[in-house]
């Protein structure tokens, strides 16, 4: 019997074709672009800068000549070229779009921008906090609705007045 390609590690060229057909996602695309901006801006840069030399200041640099104002889209564009870094054989280690530098620069702009807007921007509330808020407020709800119903039922209503569960005949 004759293993898939897949049992071996071998690609099928074919497939390996259709891959290389199939047009770059949205993502994919922009990061390309991006990434050509930035090489552009290294290489217009006085005295021209290599990639190698580049640092977190030249990236600050960057982002303030591209003048972008709205900080999300900074903050996707710097994700975008420090993926792209990394894909062009840079090391993670030395990637300048991860300097410590770059992220507080992101934070001050979108702390600047909260307060020119006057709201500050805030982080967004994980699923789980809103479930278990919602799960607490049920179960408080429905603890009350209990106490509230066998309080009205005991003090108020005489013995049998109370409404028959749904779904249950009245007893004759």
């Amino acid at each position: 019997m004759d293993p898939g390609p897949t049992d071996l590690g071998v690609v099928d060229p074919q497939q390996q074709q259709q891959r290389q057909r199939r047009p770059p996602s949205r993502y994919e695309s922009q990061k390309r672009r991006d990434w050509n901006t930035f090489l552009q801006y290294l290489r217009s840069h006085r005295p021209p800068l290599s990639l190698a030399r580049c640092s977190g200041a030249h990236v600050i640099e960057f982002l303030k000549y591209l003048d972008q104002q709205a900080w999300g889209s900074l903050d996707a564009l710097v994700g975008r070229l420090r993926a792209a870094y990394e894909e062009n054989d840079g090391l993670p280690e030395s990637n300048p779009f991860g300097a410590r530098a770059v992220g507080i620069y992101l934070r001050e702009v979108k702390e600047s921008q909260g307060r020119a807007r006057g709201v500050p921007y805030q982080k967004k509330k994980t699923k789980k906090k809103k479930r278990k808020l919602l799960q607490d407020t049920a179960v408080g709800a429905s603890i009350a609705d209990d106490a509230a119903g066998a309080s009205i039922g005991s003090s108020e209503a005489g013995e049998g007045s109370r409404a028959p569960p749904a779904g249950s005949s009245p007893a004759s």
